[in-house]
């Protein structure tokens, strides 16, 4: 009986010190990352860092960590990542200065270039990307952010961390007085102009002026720029199949897509323009005739590849013009 007693306390005092030195190496590793987003609020991980504080040697864990999955080497020349990181380093600073900041959530980067097989275990074959490791959670399956959908811009970010690990945040940017600058600069010319023209105002009355001063706000603000302030996509999406100019779905949108729907919508707006000139003109009917053919060459072809563009959004559209 005293022996087994005997048995009993020294496999409880194993198991004691076992769990102690599990407790103190979880100890270690949160201090650890702690003492690194104190130095860099956006750790840098190599791949023995990886699998030391997020991968399989990470568990049981009791913090959650936010990985951006890039690929910052000139060589690779992508310009999305550099943009990405701008705007998870907005992130990781509000974090690392918010008064709600602890050892509960951290933020990290993981290079392509120095880390391909993590790239590789993840089944990753694209930059930037996203993944959040939950405490809970389970290496293999990370919850990624989409940002085709949602965008990468700083707040986005944020509320999808929020979401995600229940901490509360505010993202603050950094000042920038570049457009405070452009304002100015723009009041001044404009000012220096009604100065220099002020015996002669005439031009304030151009209708043509302001039709086109019109026209450039409406382009604008129907090719979805504003939609790009608020989420922040990336200029073009790049995959194993190549570059995107147009996202595939309509609840997205890339930077250059816009470009491409202002300059279809001005050429279909020019081309009605001509039909428009050609009926009210006066001039030579030979001129006027061809006037009215370019333009309605230009709105047809033109508005074909717009509601081309369309049909590549939403699919399922049934209706299409010259091109499908």
């Amino acid at each position: 009986m005293k022996l087994l007693l005997l048995y009993t306390l020294c496999a409880f005092s194993v198991l004691s010190r076992f769990v102690e030195s599990k407790k103190e190496s979880l100890a270690d590793r949160v201090q650890f990352l702690t003492d690194a987003s104190f130095k860099n609020p956006v750790i840098k991980l190599s791949e023995d860092m990886f699998r030391q504080y997020v991968g399989s040697k990470s568990l049981p864990r009791n913090y959650s960590i936010v990985v951006m999955m890039t690929a910052l080497m000139p060589q690779r020349q992508c310009q999305i990542c550099r943009h990405a990181d701008e705007e998870f380093r907005i992130v990781a600073n509000s974090w690392r200065y918010s008064p709600m900041f602890s050892n509960k959530l951290f933020l990290a980067s993981v290079d392509f270039d120095e880390c391909p097989r993590i790239f590789q275990q993840l089944g990753i074959n694209t930059a930037p990307v996203f993944l959040y490791f939950s405490e809970k959670g389970k290496i293999k399956k990370p919850e990624s952010m989409d940002i085709q959908m949602l965008g990468f811009s700083a707040e986005t970010i944020g509320r999808w961390i929020s979401e995600k690990s229940d901490v509360q945040f505010r993202v603050i940017r950094p000042p920038s007085y570049s457009g405070s600058l452009a304002l100015l600069i723009l009041c001044s010319l404009i000012a220096a102009l009604l100065y220099m023209r002020r015996n002669n105002l005439d031009f304030l009355y151009n209708r043509t002026s302001w039709a086109l001063g019109s026209l450039s706000i409406v382009f604008a603000m129907t090719s979805g720029q504003m939609w790009n302030h608020i989420r922040g996509p990336p200029l073009m999406h790049r995959s194993a199949k190549g570059v995107s100019y147009v996202h595939g779905s309509s609840g997205g949108q890339l930077v250059i897509e816009t470009y491409i729907i202002i300059i279809l919508n001005g050429v279909i707006a020019f081309g009605m323009i001509l039909m428009n000139e050609a009926v009210k003109g006066k001039g030579d009917p030979k001129k006027r005739k061809i006037m009215a053919v370019i333009g309605l060459g230009l709105t047809a072809v033109f508005f074909s590849l717009l509601l081309s563009v369309f049909r590549s959004k939403a699919h399922g559209y049934p209706y299409s013009f010259l091109f499908k």
